[in-house]
C-alpha cells in the first residue's frame, strides 16, 4: 500500500462528503452539520481504538502534534464549509485544491528531497483539477463578494496542509488511530467553545441526521488515510493525491445528478489521473 493510494481513498471519501454538504447547506445550519460530522468521526475512531484495546490518546511529543493538528483541522473544516456555502465552485475548488503545494514545502523543510519533475507534476495535477472545477460551474447570477470567499478558501488550504503534516508527525510515534482521535477531539472541543460563545442555530433536523452521520464516517476514514501514510515512503504524496477530492466531487455530481461533462473536463480528469500515476513511478 502506497501513500498515493491512501490519498486517493481520502479523495473519494471527501468527494462524497462534499457532494452531501453542498446539497445539505441549503437547508441545514453549517455549524450544526459540522458538529454532527465531528461527533460521528470521533465516535467511530474511539470505538475502533477501544475494540483494539489500546490507549485513546497518543503520548509524549505525539500528543502535542495531535493537539496542534486539532486546531488546524477545525480551521480547515470551517474554511471549507463556509467557502463552499458562498461559492462559486470555480473560485473555491482551485484554491483549496492547491494545498499540496504547502505539503511539499513542509516536506522540503523537513529534509525530504523534492525533485523538479515531482514539483512540476504536482502543479499539473492542481491545474487540471482547477480546469475541471472552473468549467463545472455554469451557474449564472449574483455571487457573494470574492474577498471573504478567497479568505475562507485560503484558510482551508492552509489548514489541511498543516493538519496532514502535524498528523503524520504525531502518527510516527503515537499511532495513526490515536493521533487522529486526538486531532478530532480537539477540533470538536474548540467547535463547542465557539458554539457556546456565539450560540447559533444548530438544529439540523431528523432528515439530515443519517447523511450527516455518513459524512462523519467518510471524513474520519479520509483523515485517517492521509495520516496513516506517515510510515510509508514520501508521505507528503498522500496529501497530493487527496487534493483531487474536488475532481471526484464533480465526477460524482455528473454520475449521481446525471449532469453532462465537457470534453475539456474529461481531458482535465485524465491529465490529473496521469499525473498521480506518474508520481507512483
Amino acid at each position: 500500500m502506497s501513500a498515493l493510494f491512501l490519498g486517493l481513498v481520502a479523495a473519494v471519501c471527501w468527494g462524497l462528503h462534499d457532494i452531501a454538504i453542498r446539497y445539505l447547506s441549503r437547508t441545514v445550519p453549517l455549524m450544526g452539520a459540522l458538529l454532527v460530522v465531528l461527533l460521528t468521526g470521533l465516535a467511530f475512531q474511539g470505538g475502533v481504538i477501544l475494540v483494539k484495546g489500546e490507549w485513546l490518546m497518543p503520548q509524549g511529543a505525539a500528543l502535542w502534534y495531535a493537539l496542534a493538528a486539532g486546531f488546524t483541522f477545525l480551521a480547515a473544516s470551517l474554511g471549507l464549509y463556509f467557502a463552499f456555502e458562498r461559492g462559486p465552485v470555480r473560485l473555491v475548488s482551485p484554491i483549496i485544491g492547491a494545498f499540496p503545494i504547502l505539503s511539499l514545502v513542509y516536506a522540503a523543510l523537513g529534509g525530504s528531497v523534492i525533485t523538479p519533475d515531482q514539483i512540476a507534476t504536482v502543479l499539473v495535477v492542481i491545474g487540471a483539477v482547477g480546469l475541471v472545477a472552473i468549467l463545472s460551474d455554469s451557474a449564472q447570477g449574483d455571487v457573494p463578494p470574492r474577498g471573504p470567499t478567497i479568505a475562507y478558501s485560503l484558510l482551508s488550504a492552509f489548514g489541511y496542509a498543516s493538519t496532514f503534516k502535524l498528523g503524520q508527525l504525531a502518527a510516527e510515534t503515537g499511532g495513526e488511530w490515536q493521533s487522529t482521535f486526538a486531532t478530532r477531539l480537539v477540533a470538536l472541543l474548540l467547535l463547542c467553545g465557539i458554539l457556546w460563545a456565539i450560540r447559533p442555530d444548530i438544529r439540523v433536523g431528523r432528515k439530515a441526521v443519517v447523511p450527516l452521520v455518513a459524512m462523519g464516517l467518510l471524513d474520519g476514514i479520509a483523515l485517517l488515510s492521509v495520516i496513516s501514510a506517515a510510515s510509508l515512503p514520501q508521505p507528503e504524496f498522500a496529501a497530493v493525491a487527496a487534493s483531487i477530492f474536488g475532481l471526484f466531487t464533480i465526477l460524482l455530481a455528473r454520475v449521481l445528478l446525471n449532469e453532462q461533462m465537457r470534453i475539456a473536463q474529461w481531458a482535465g480528469c485524465i491529465v490529473a489521473f496521469l499525473g498521480i500515476g506518474y508520481l507512483t513511478l
